[in-house]
């Protein structure tokens, strides 16, 4: 699929809208891994909105990368990286990297990853198991699970790390994602 996209920096006023990419994708990529309760709660994009106008404006979160993709000036995808916050290789983390299902397949989740974490930079990320489709993208992009797994909002996760011998490794395979 080949579809016009555009990166940008988020800002306080995307907040409401990251918040909407947020709820949503959760809603495609976790219904029957999280509870219904959790992803149909009436309060859960306020709560997100909330979420990204403290990351956007609070002091604490000013090192964390944080991009939005848009498409036809609507935002498609969102991302936030920062400094790791466990005992995993590398300094940082992906925290966050959603894009709506019908933009998947567009380089538009590649391009959110490498524009929060430079692509030959060691980093860590923990994603939902099963996610048939986040983790083989994640293996394309020189990440691996390391055997950490926790539990988070009743979703049993698995911690994926990219050294940086794995991360020269998918650069120089030609290695491409969504």
């Amino acid at each position: 699929m080949t579809i016009s996209f555009e990166l940008r920096r988020a800002v306080p006023a995307d907040a409401p809208s990251m918040a909407r990419v947020h709820v949503d994708t959760w809603r495609e990529t976790y219904r029957g891994l999280m509870r219904d309760g959790v992803l149909d709660d009436p309060g859960l994009v306020n709560s997100r909105e909330k979420f990204w106008n403290a990351v956007l404006t609070d002091s604490q979160f000013e090192q964390n990368g944080v991009v939005v993709a848009s498409h036809r000036g609507t935002l498609i995808g969102i991302a936030m990286a920062g400094h790791c916050l466990d005992d995993a290789e590398g300094p940082q983390q992906l925290y966050v990297l959603y894009v709506y299902r019908a933009f998947h397949g567009a380089g538009v989740g590649a391009a959110l990853l490498n524009a929060v974490i430079a692509p030959g930079a060691p980093a860590a990320l923990w994603v939902a198991d099963p996610n048939p489709r986040a983790q083989p993208f994640y293996r394309k992009n020189g990440f691996i699970a390391d055997g950490a797994v926790k539990i988070e909002d009743d979703v049993r996760e698995i911690r994926m790390v990219r050294s940086i011998q794995a991360a020269t490794a998918g650069q120089t395979d030609g290695v491409s994602a969504d």
